[in-house]
C-alpha cells in the first residue's frame, strides 16, 4: 500500500504541473518524459517482472500506432476507437508473438532475437502495403477537439499522456501485488521450479506479453495523434525499441518507479546532449550505448536499486 501511496503522490503532484508551468518548452518536456515512461512501463512488465527481454516492442507500439492513424485516416473512424482497437491490435500482435515464441520454449537471446525479426517484418511490411502510405508515411489532419484527440494546447496532450502512463502504472502495481504477477515473477526467477508447483508458464508468460504489447500500442496512438506523422521507420524502427528497454534498465527492473526515473534521467541526458554537440546523427544512441554499458557493469538493479543500497546502509549506520 506504500507504493500505492506514493504513486497517488506523485502522479496527483504530476496532474497539476501544467497550472504551474507557462512554458510549452518545458511542459513539452514533460509530455515525452511521461511518454517515455509509458514505453518503459509496457517493457517493464514483460521484461522486468516477466524475465523475458525483447528486441522488438516496436512491433506493438507501431501496430497501436498505424491503427490509430488508418482508421482515421482512410476509414474515417473516430480517434476514440481508433485507440481501443490500437491497444486491441497490438495486444493480438503481442499474443501472436508469444504463442510462437513461448510454444516452442524461445528464451533469452533466442527470445529477443524473434520479437526483433518481428518488428522488422512489420516494417517491411507497412513499407510496402499502400494504406499506410508505404515509404512516404501517412499524415493525419490536423482537427483540434476532445473529440478526434487532438489539441490547440500542449496542457491537452499532457493530460491526455499522463492519463495514460498512470493507467500503465497502476495496472504495473496491480500486477506486483496479484496472484498473476506472483506467478510471472516466479517464471521469471526459475520457469522449471514454477512448471513444478502447478504454475502455468505458457499461459502466464502470455498475459504478460499481450499486457505489455497493449499498453506500447496505447503509447503508439499518443505518438501518432501528438506528432500526426508516421512512417515505417519511426513506427517499427530500432529507436523506438532502444527506448523501450533502456527506460526501465536504467531506472529499475522489476520496480513500479524505475521506469519514470529511466525516463527523466535519459531525457535530460538527451537535452544536454543535445545542447553540447548539436544534432549530430547517432550521437544519442552513443550515448545510451556508453550508459546502458554503464548500469549493467556498475548499477545492475538500475537507480531505484541505487536508493535501495542506500537506505540498507543508512540502517545498518544506525543499528551499529
Amino acid at each position: 500500500m506504500r507504493n500505492l501511496a506514493a504513486l497517488v503522490v506523485v502522479f496527483a503532484g504530476l496532474g497539476v504541473a501544467p497550472y504551474f508551468i507557462g512554458s510549452d518548452v518545458w511542459l513539452n518536456s514533460l509530455i515525452m518524459v511521461l511518454y517515455a515512461a509509458l514505453l518503459g512501463q509496457a517493457w517493464n512488465i514483460l521484461g522486468g517482472y516477466g524475465g523475458q527481454f525483447s528486441f522488438g516492442h516496436a512491433a506493438f507500439f507501431g501496430t497501436g500506432a498505424y491503427t490509430v492513424a488508418v482508421l482515421q485516416v482512410q476509414l474515417g473512424v473516430n480517434p476514440w476507437i481508433g485507440l481501443v482497437a490500437g491497444m486491441v491490435l497490438a495486444g493480438l500482435v503481442a499474443a501472436f508473438v508469444g504463442a510462437v515464441s513461448f510454444r516452442y520454449g524461445l528464451r533469452g537471446s533466442y527470445f529477443a532475437l524473434v520479437t526483433l525479426a518481428f518488428a522488422e517484418v512489420l516494417r517491411i511490411l507497412s513499407n510496402t502495403v499502400p494504406f499506410t502510405g508505404a515509404g512516404v508515411g501517412i499524415l493525419i489532419p490536423l482537427d483540434p477537439g476532445i473529440a478526434s484527440l487532438q489539441f490547440t494546447e500542449k496542457s491537452g496532450y499532457y493530460w491526455m499522456i499522463w492519463a495514460m502512463t498512470l493507467a500503465a502504472f497502476l495496472a504495473t502495481w496491480w500486477l506486483g501485488n496479484s496472484r498473476f504477477g506472483a506467478r510471472l515473477m516466479a517464471v521469471r526467477d526459475n520457469e522449471d521450479a514454477a512448471r513444478a508447483l502447478g504454475v502455468a508458464a505458457l499461459r502466464v508468460k502470455l498475459g504478460g506479453i499481450v499486457l505489455s504489447g497493449c499498453f506500447s500500442g496505447l503509447a503508439g496512438v499518443f505518438y501518432a495523434q501528438y506528432f500526426l506523422y508516421l512512417d515505417p521507420s519511426i513506427a517499427y524502427g530500432p529507436a523506438i525499441s532502444v527506448e523501450s528497454l533502456l527506460v526501465p534498465i536504467v531506472g529499475g527492473l522489476g520496480t513500479l518507479f524505475g521506469p519514470l526515473l529511466g525516463a527523466v534521467v535519459l531525457h535530460a541526458l538527451s537535452e544536454i546532449t543535445r545542447d553540447v554537440v548539436g544534432d549530430a546523427p547517432g550521437i544519442s544512441l552513443v550515448i545510451y550505448g556508453a550508459l546502458l554499458v554503464f548500469i549493467v557493469m556498475f548499477l545492475p538493479r538500475g537507480l531505484a536499486g541505487l536508493g535501495r543500497i542506500s537506505v540498507r546502509r543508512l540502517l545498518r549506520a544506525r543499528a551499529a
